[in-house]
Parts: C-alpha cells; sequence; structure tokens
C-alpha cells in the first residue's frame, strides 16, 4: 500500500510520514508548490510535470494561503483516492473563520456571541450596542495572527478605521474570560486523542504557542472530548485541532485548524499523536482497499497457514520493523504480549 502527504514541508508534516513508513510498503513527502491542477481535457493532478501516482491515502495539508489551491487538489482526488483525511469542502469551510462559525451554528456548537456586518458604518452602530472588551478577526489566518481586541468603543472603532483602509471583511466577537487560555484539542476519526492548555505570555491575550504561549498538558473529559468531535465532525475533517475556551458560560469552541502543528503539543502529552494519525489512516485505507490485492501482489491465494516472505530487515532505533504486508497477515499490533526465540541468524515471534 502507498501513502502519500502533500504539505508544504513541514516540521510537523515529517513527523507523520516517519511514522507511515511503518505501516505502509511507500511514502511520499509531496510538495505542494511543486503541484498544479489541470481541469479540462488533460484533467487531473500533477506533481513535477507528471500525473500524480496512485495512492491508497494522501494527506493534504497547508495554510490558508492555498485552500484554493488545497480544496482543488481534493476535489480531483477523491474519487480516485480511496482514503482522504481532509475532503474538499472542509478547506473552504476551516480556512474562512466565518464559514467555520457558520457551520458550528448550523450543528448546535457552542461559540461565543458572533457579529458581521456589511460595512464600517453599520459595524461603527454595532459597537454602540455590544459589551466590552471584544475581539476583532480577519476571516483568513492562523497561529493567532488576525486576531485584535478593543477594550472600549473609541478603541474599536479606531481598528475599523483601520480595517476600512484595508477593505478587509471582518468579524466581532465577544471576549470570553479565561484567564488567558485556551484548551487545543487534537481530533483523528472519531476520537479525541490529547489536549493541551495554552496559556498566553503576560500583557498577550492570544495563548497560542505560535505567539509567544506555553504549553501543559491536560486531562481530557468527556465534555471537552465531545465538543472537540462534533466540532471536527461539524468540518468534515478526520484529522483537526479544535480550540476550546473555558468561560464563566462554560466551554465554547473559538476555533480550528486542520493542519495543527504537532511539535508543540507531542512535547507536553503522552500520546504519539504522529503514530495515531499514520495508524489512523493505513485502518482506514486498509478497510477500503480489497484484501485480494494484496494477496495478488504477493502471489498469495488466502491468509492461512504458514507464508514466507522474502524481505529486506528494516532496525530502527535498535527495534526490528516489521514488513507491513507481515504485520497485516499475523494480526501483530504494538501492544501485544509475545514471546521471541533467538537463535543464531534466527529470530521466532509468537503472540501470547
Amino acid at each position: 500500500m502507498r501513502a502519500g502527504i502533500i504539505s508544504l514541508g513541514s516540521v510537523s508534516s515529517q513527523m507523520v510520514a516517519d511514522k507511515l513508513q511503518q505501516y505502509f510498503d511507500h511514502v511520499d513527502m509531496i510538495n505542494l508548490k511543486e503541484i498544479e491542477v489541470i481541469l479540462g481535457k488533460e484533467a487531473g493532478v500533477y506533481y513535477q510535470g507528471e500525473l500524480l501516482r496512485h495512492y491508497d491515502t494522501i494527506y493534504v495539508k497547508g495554510s490558508f494561503r492555498y485552500a484554493q489551491l488545497l480544496r482543488s487538489i481534493t476535489s480531483m482526488l477523491e474519487k480516485k483516492v480511496p482514503y482522504l483525511p481532509l475532503p474538499a469542502d472542509s478547506f473552504t469551510v476551516v480556512h474562512n473563520k466565518l464559514l467555520t462559525h457558520l457551520a458550528l451554528q448550523q450543528h448546535n456548537i457552542p461559540m461565543p456571541q458572533t457579529y458581521v456586518s456589511p460595512n464600517i458604518a453599520e459595524a461603527k452602530y454595532l459597537l454602540k450596542r455590544v459589551n466590552y472588551p471584544i475581539v476583532m478577526k480577519f476571516p483568513h489566518g492562523t497561529q493567532g495572527k488576525g486576531v485584535m481586541f478593543a477594550d472600549s468603543e473609541s478603541s474599536a472603532a479606531s481598528v475599523l478605521d483601520a480595517l476600512g483602509a484595508l477593505n478587509q471583511p471582518f468579524i466581532i466577537q465577544e471576549y470570553i474570560e479565561s484567564g488567558g487560555t485556551d484548551v487545543r484539542v487534537i481530533v483523528v476519526g472519531d476520537r479525541a486523542i490529547a489536549a493541551m492548555r495554552r496559556r498566553a505570555m503576560t500583557n498577550e491575550k492570544r495563548a497560542n504557542i505560535h505567539a509567544g504561549g506555553s504549553g501543559e498538558m491536560v486531562e481530557l473529559t468527556d465534555k471537552i472530548s465531545t465538543l472537540a468531535v462534533q466540532t471536527a465532525r461539524a468540518l468534515k475533517a478526520d484529522i483537526c485541532g479544535v480550540d476550546i475556551l473555558e468561560g464563566p458560560r462554560g466551554a465554547m469552541v473559538i476555533e480550528a485548524n486542520i493542519s495543527p502543528g504537532l511539535q508543540g503539543i507531542s512535547k507536553v502529552v503522552p500520546v504519539d499523536i504522529a503514530d495515531t494519525i499514520a495508524r489512523h489512516m493505513y485502518d482506514k485505507a486498509a478497510a477500503k482497499v480489497k484484501p485480494k490485492s494484496v494477496l495478488k501482489e504477493l502471489d498469495l491465494d488466502e491468509i492461512s497457514g504458514d507464508k514466507e516472505l522474502m524481505t529486506n530487515l528494516k532496525i530502527r532505533a535498535d527495534q526490528i520493523v516489521l514488513p507491513p504486508v507481515a504485520k497485516r497477515i499475523s494480526g501483530f499490533r504494538e501492544t501485544d504480549d509475545v514471546k521471541i526465540k533467538l537463535n543464531k541468524n534466527k529470530i521466532s515471534i509468537e503472540r501470547l
């Protein structure tokens, strides 16, 4: 089986790619900047000038600046690749904060009171009716960029004047007091697998790690887990970071990220997030790939009795890595207890 990651080559992408090597026969890192999408007679997704080869699963990810390209790629691949963790719609919705909040509204997911105005004049009228402080956001942006705070009508009006000069759309949102913290939850499939409480720097309201915030592990409660999974489902994302504020009125979702950074949270939680993502991608892809295709590749008629494979031995960090097909046939998992018999030139492994 083959897996690919189309990305900008981030550390997080490489972390997942390294783990995919343990499950798939072949894994490729594909540079998003070298991708072309052609519509019409020669329609397809092209990489370095050649039609993209077949993969059983592809994790397509990138920043909001590439939202249209990401949607185009996944739209073209949806009927060709057995499993995509992120469908085309997710790139349009999640890379736009307004569309994200509309999706949350449609699924009755709690969020801060949010306002949208058609122009600066109407927005200034709105400023007379809201409670301060407030948050003002651009629809696009990640890592806390494009988020502004105003503690009075006059300061908010000044920000609006600047936004008017930039001719930028914006969102006005109530400020939820949470002690300068929020909770980043990582959702994979239908499970919330890890959470980190992010704490803003002194005199800084944004708790994002990229904005200088710090992180610490937080235990996932049933309420937070359920809210995060509901959010990911509403956004149609199988891999998703969900940001939650815990305020006086309970937990509220403020944002989602379908290209979440893994470095910071991986340092503070005991879960191997990259491995969980890789295993999820393998399980989903394997479920959609007919078993007979694996047997045909190996010249096997059925999975029964002893089988012999001729392959190279892979050793990583003094650990023997079984070929993916060996794990499929034997059913071995990392959590299994096994009995190992050692002899010169021979190793025998048996599940207890």
